[in-house]
């Protein structure tokens, strides 16, 4: 199935979440930029999904955001 991508301000407005939010998770990388068009970058729209929802869930039992991207992006198993 091919990647639908969407823009910075398309995340912010279907997500309802900031703009420095998506800046913020995509430093930490919570999110790829698929593509640049400029200064603006794309993302694919289900990973961004699948990945707030992980974020979501994870802030939701308390975990800070530096403890969710190590279980996220290395792999580390919850204890």
């Amino acid at each position: 199935m091919p990647k639908k991508l969407i823009f910075s301000k398309d995340i912010v407005e279907k997500c309802n979440i900031p703009y420095s939010t998506v800046t913020h998770y995509t430093n930490m990388g919570f999110f790829t930029v698929v593509k640049k068009q400029g200064n603006k970058r794309l993302y694919d729209e289900n990973e961004i999904g699948a990945q707030l929802e992980k974020i979501r869930k994870l802030t939701d039992k308390g975990y800070p955001l530096r403890l969710i991207r190590e279980i996220l992006i290395n792999g580390e198993k919850l204890r």
